[in-house]
């Protein structure tokens, strides 16, 4: 009998049951919530506590943004086109008045630069994402660009500031001077002396030779497009252009002065070091002064030396020195054993460094670099402190107006939404290079 049942017994099953819903509880955003907001009493009660505030904060806010003030020539106009829409509370008209935007958004943006040479910023700054692109997205983009790319630095400049052509021509052959003494002399002289004196040979092309064969070329072909002033930089471009240039010089400098804290030369050493706690130790608004007021009196006597070149200069070495620790942390994270590994492989000390130390210790402190980045970016408006007219700069003077007096937030919050797209541009791309560079597998 027993026999009989265990030849008749099905321990497989053969048929299979009708597939089912998964609960509702536990899928969409019902699920979501219950896993993330509603975990216990305690998340419980502060998801509540932070809806209850987000619901009345957006009840007070969304009427201020939705206010009909847009065609208002004036704050007194505001004030009438709320009256006449029902927008009185118990302290007056309330609402935005952003006809201040729509009047002046465009000096907001370019300052007091010549309104018919605007194309000019504007192809600056489209053509600086065309020179990024190879750098930023170097698998999705052709290396050609990469030609351009080295050519832009150059053609930045004479686009915003204008002039004749030869200046940016004879800037980058001072470049080309360096790059090709230190390539044939190293062979000759070595490869410490090669750069030694391809740096002294370069500076004395760009300090004593440069302007002369400018002037030379000038005369001979003068090919210039309109001259514009410093003083006509402002608003966002002024902003861009200070943190473009001071971020993309502070990279390459933080690097090295990152290796240089870690050599084991002590003159090279002490100096990094030196430079790295002094900057670090003062404040950005000093270092601004001193580039606006005593820079000058350690020039040659009748040197012009433009203030907005003296605030990258300054605004540059303030973030290489922070750039210097984040690098140098990244460095430290890597083990000994990819020090080893090099040494192994015969590669000399800058071939490790270029091949398999540097690109490690970039990619751990990526975190740290964008922040510093994003730091610098935000720091652009304290140039409004030595009379630069960055967007809160231009704000003192749009309010000096009349028509405008009294308005506050709506510049504030309109300058707040610029500068938080740029923030969170690179914010976000940051995430994209983590994710892009990831190589474990988790």
């Amino acid at each position: 009998m027993s026999d009989t049942h265990a030849e008749t017994v099905a321990f497989v099953r053969d048929t299979m049951l009708p597939q089912q819903e998964p609960p509702a509880s536990t899928v969409g955003f019902l699920g979501w919530s219950k896993t993330n907001l509603f975990t216990g009493p305690f998340n419980t009660i502060v998801t509540v506590l932070c809806s209850v505030f987000i619901v009345w904060l957006l009840w007070m806010l969304i009427p201020w943004l939705l206010s009909p003030t847009w065609n208002a020539t004036s704050l007194g106009e505001c004030r009438e086109f709320l009256v006449a829409a029902g927008r009185v509370g118990e302290h007056g008209a309330s609402g935005a008045c952003w006809g201040v935007i729509r009047e002046r958004w465009i000096q907001l943006l370019f300052g007091f630069y010549p309104a018919d040479l605007y194309w000019r910023p504007i192809l600056a700054f489209v053509l600086l994402f065309v020179a990024l692109a190879p750098v930023l997205f170097s698998d999705k983009v052709p290396g050609r660009l990469l030609m351009f790319t080295m050519i832009y630095p150059f053609l930045f400049p004479w686009l915003l500031w204008g002039g004749t052509i030869w200046s940016p021509i004879c800037a980058a052959l001072g470049f080309v001077i360096l790059f090709a003494g230190v390539k044939y002399l190293s062979g000759v002289i070595g490869q410490l002396a090669s750069i030694i004196v391809s740096v002294l040979a370069a500076a004395a092309w760009w300090l004593f030779v440069s302007g002369a064969v400018q002037d030379a070329l000038a005369s001979i072909l003068p090919l210039a497009i309109q001259s514009v002033p410093s003083r006509d930089f402002g608003g966002m471009m002024l902003s861009i252009t200070i943190g473009v240039v001071a971020i993309a010089c502070s990279l390459p400098l933080g690097i090295v002065l990152a290796l240089g804290r870690r050599s084991d030369l002590l003159i090279v050493k002490s100096l990094c070091v030196g430079f790295i706690e002094f900057i670090r130790g003062v404040p950005l608004i000093t270092l601004l002064f001193v580039a606006s007021t005593l820079l000058n009196i350690f020039m040659p006597p009748g040197t012009s030396f433009d203030i907005i070149l003296r605030v990258i200069i300054m605004a540059t070495l303030f973030a290489s020195a922070y750039m210097a620790e984040v690098i140098r942390g990244g460095l430290a994270a890597l083990p000994k054993g990819q020090y080893e590994g090099a040494d192994s492989l015969g590669l000399d000390y800058w071939q490790s460094q270029r091949l398999i130390i540097m690109p490690q210790a970039l990619k751990i402190s990526i975190p740290g670099i964008v922040s510093t980045f994003i730091g610098l970016f935000k720091d652009t408006t304290l140039v409004s402190v030595i009379g630069l007219l960055d967007p809160l700069g231009l704000t003192n003077s749009i309010r000096a107006d009349q028509a405008w007096n009294g308005i506050v937030w709506e510049l504030y919050g309109f300058i707040a939404v610029l500068f938080f797209i740029f923030c969170f541009g690179m914010s976000r791309y940051s995430m994209y290079l983590e994710n892009r560079l990831k190589t474990d597998h988790r």
